[in-house]
């Protein structure tokens, strides 16, 4: 009875050694596993060496080298270029700068050409007393007829003007309204021609083919400045 207990305790210990031992060896391949996952062997075919050598000589062979001669020679190209190009433009500038200066000029001289053309049947001179009035020229514009009247004194002595005395009178003996601009209070001694208008509202010129200017000194009255017969046209 003793005996049979001894080899069955014995038997039951021999199981539980064979199952912790099993359990061990399990647990230690599942941790192993785990570690080394992910982890591949290297590649130690021969013929990727061969490829990635040859993909290294071939990137060493592609680099190349340029001699000192050809070096100098596209720097020198480069820079005739930069040169031919800076002077191509600054003709361009120059000649454009050229054309605008002459496009202004033109400008300027063709409305002084047009301005010193005499209008025909003009200038109308009167002269009194050593001083002059000339009516340069007569054209409608903006509603009104105006007249470029040229004022001068050679005379003694100056001379000075009150443009309310100023007389307009149509061809029918009706006075006229009308307003100066640009004409001077007083007229000095061997003076410059002085220029200004007279303007008249052209309702009042209607059937009015020709008028007249008369003009006194002021206060004195000594001279009278008649200007008749100024063709009006429309």
């Amino acid at each position: 009875m003793k005996l049979n207990s001894t080899v069955l305790l014995t038997l039951i210990l021999l199981v539980l050694m064979l199952g912790a031992g099993s359990v061990s060896a399990f647990w230690g391949f599942t941790l192993g596993s785990a570690a080394l996952k992910g982890v591949t062997a290297p590649d130690a075919r021969p013929t990727s060496k061969y490829t990635s050598a040859k993909s290294a000589k071939e990137q060493h062979a592609g680099v190349a080298f340029l001699k000192e001669d050809q070096i100098l020679k596209i720097v020198k190209s480069r820079i005739e270029g930069k040169t031919k190009a800076a002077k191509s433009r600054k003709k361009d500038d120059d000649d454009e700068q050229v054309n605008t200066s002459k496009a202004k000029k033109e400008e300027k001289s063709t409305p002084a050409a047009e301005q010193e053309k005499p209008q025909e049947g003009f200038p109308i001179n009167a002269q009194s007393e050593g001083v002059s009035l000339s009516v340069q020229s007569a054209r409608f514009s903006g509603g009104a007829l105006l007249l470029k009247v040229q004022m001068q004194n050679k005379g003694k002595d100056s001379v000075r003007f009150l443009y309310s005395f100023l007389d307009v009178s149509d061809d029918k003996g009706r006075t006229l309204s009308a307003s100066t601009e640009g004409l001077p209070s007083e007229l000095p001694v061997n003076g410059s021609p002085v220029s200004g208008t007279v303007s008249i509202p052209t309702p009042l010129l209607d059937n009015v083919k020709r008028i007249s200017l008369a003009l006194t000194d002021y206060p004195a009255q000594r001279l009278r400045l008649e200007v008749p017969n100024i063709p009006v046209e429309r």
